[in-house]
């Protein structure tokens, strides 16, 4: 008796999705993470101004 190997399984190939991409939340819409930053002091905060300050505000 031969025993022929058995094929591995394949993964199924991805589906064409013809969805509306418009009908789904995208993260951009949503308020998580504008703006939020953790609690700082006052010296934390002038560090963060003078480190993002444009060049032309010397």
């Amino acid at each position: 008796m031969s025993t022929a190997p058995e094929p591995e399984p394949r993964a199924p190939k991805p589906a064409l999705v013809f969805d509306d991409p418009f009908d789904q939340q995208s993260s951009d819409d949503t308020d998580r993470g504008w703006g939020e930053r953790p609690e700082a002091d006052s010296a934390a905060d002038l560090k963060r101004f003078l480190d993002e300050k444009p060049p032309h505000h010397l």
